[in-house]
């Protein structure tokens, strides 16, 4: 099969299009024919060997931690899939990933995949939709009637955010660019704040969850993490914030896990038509050296898709 990996962490010219060996399903795996899988940022964090205490890879290693495709071969001990249905998958961060024609998986990690949209594009759900699930609704708590900032609405975990937080009856500020402006507001976001205008901090309003996606200096999460209201609760998947005891502000640093059960009820809300998968691009897999040249200096227009 043709597979992306790389022999050594690197920058991107250490990513190689290339034949590799096909796995086989061992005991409690699935093998599944990638229809899809999508660039998220941590994949360039370990490539590059930043998180290589945290998440350790053999080499050689195929990156992609998201994937949809169809069951092609059941391992021992496997009861509930069969060969040819279609699933989706948030992988473990440290095996073998999906940027090729096929992919082992643990049979546990896997749901359904979405009948309403292209399978390919389905891979844009699992890591960025289960870590906006885990945020609000494990993290923050969120309820019905309280009022939450998302910080880097634009991107593939924002936009389930404000999508999430507005089912689960909150009202939604979001910051975003002119770009993603009218995307988000089709979210559903009562309010949006244009950051290339007016810095977010500068809001007189405080907020019961401030979920912050975005990369900040320690100052500048000092002053998001200065939004949430008293005994509210600041997340972050990226910049750690503090406690505020004197306050009763919780701070909560974010570390998205595969979850089936979580991830087939966002398929069902996809089905349902209430939860919307948002691709800006789909490139070849053989692309994808680029993809993360692109992501690193900004040029990226937003959540891409890879396609064997």
């Amino acid at each position: 099969m043709k597979a992306v990996r790389y022999h050594a962490h690197g920058d991107s010219d250490v990513l190689v299009h290339e034949d590799a060996e096909r796995p086989v399903a061992g005991p409690g795996q699935v093998v599944v024919k990638v229809a899809g899988t999508s660039f998220n940022p941590v994949d360039v964090a370990i490539r590059a060997g930043y998180l290589r205490q945290v998440f350790p890879v053999s080499f050689p290693h195929i990156p992609g931690i998201d994937v949809a495709g169809t069951v092609a071969e059941v391992g021992e001990g496997v009861t509930g899939w069969r060969e040819g249905e279609p699933v989706v998958a948030f992988l473990p961060m440290n095996a073998p990933g999906a940027a090729a024609e096929y992919v082992a998986v643990p049979a546990g990690v896997l749901a359904a995949a979405p009948r309403t949209v292209d399978l390919a594009d389905a891979a844009a759900l699992p890591s960025a939709g289960l870590t906006a699930w885990q945020a609000l609704a494990e993290h923050a708590g969120l309820q019905a009637g309280q009022s939450v900032l998302v910080n880097g609405a634009g991107g593939a975990v924002g936009g389930y955010a404000v999508q999430l937080a507005v089912q689960a009856g909150a009202v939604v500020t979001a910051t975003a660019s002119p770009r993603s402006v009218e995307r988000v507001r089709s979210y559903g976001a009562q309010t949006i704040i244009d950051y290339t205008l007016t810095p977010v901090t500068e809001t007189s309003e405080r907020f019961d969850v401030v979920l912050n996606l975005v990369t900040t200096s320690p100052e500048e999460t000092e002053a998001l993490a200065g939004l949430v209201a008293d005994g509210g609760v600041f997340v972050s998947t990226t910049t750690p914030g503090r406690d505020d005891a004197a306050r009763g502000v919780r701070a909560v640093r974010v570390f998205a896990r595969s979850d089936a059960a979580q991830l087939a009820e966002l398929v069902s809300r996809v089905d349902a038509g209430t939860l919307a998968i948002g691709v800006a691009a789909r490139r070849p897999l053989a692309d994808l050296a680029a993809v993360h040249d692109e992501a690193v200096t900004g040029r990226l227009p937003g959540k891409t898709v890879l396609i064997p």
